[in-house]
């Protein structure tokens, strides 16, 4: 392999697992799927694609006069309300009607008895960044 290639990859990995580390939300590659026309800018003139990377956005510098370091497309969230009884979390109060719980925008099942009749909706986030993606966000080397 190309040593260019070879050092490249090395950096990026590197900034990948301190992301992680620090806790910082690289996006996902489908995030970064924006069309030229709709980029908002995220970074600065001659951003480098750590730097833009570590602001969790996406880097893509193929296509001149536009934004290469760009903001992500937001995660798809989904709300559904837990099937187990267990799981839910409290989000009423004893005798809470059906109406009174969907004006908190609460999920309401009247049974078992014992758990909350009123609660919380479960959220389920889109696909989750991993660190192949990162390396294929910021590269346009592919690892084979």
């Amino acid at each position: 392999m190309d040593p260019k290639v070879t050092c490249v990859l090395s950096v990026i990995l590197v900034v990948a697992l301190s992301a992680v580390a620090e806790g910082i939300t690289i996006p996902c590659k489908c995030q970064c799927k924006v069309p030229p026309r709709e980029r908002r800018n995220c970074g600065y003139a001659g951003i480098s694609a750590i730097e833009c990377m570590n602001a969790g956005c996406c880097f893509n510098d193929l296509i001149p006069d536009m934004p290469w370091c760009f903001a992500p497309k937001q995660k798809k969230v989904r709300k559904t309300c837990p099937n187990d009884p267990r799981g839910r979390r409290n989000c009423g109060f004893p005798g809470i009607t059906p109406q009174q719980c969907a004006k908190r925008g609460c999920c309401f099942r009247a049974h078992p008895a014992g758990v909350p009749w009123c609660y919380y909706h479960h959220m389920e986030e889109g696909p989750q960044a991993s660190l192949a993606n990162a390396i294929e966000i910021a590269s346009p080397y592919r690892i084979v």
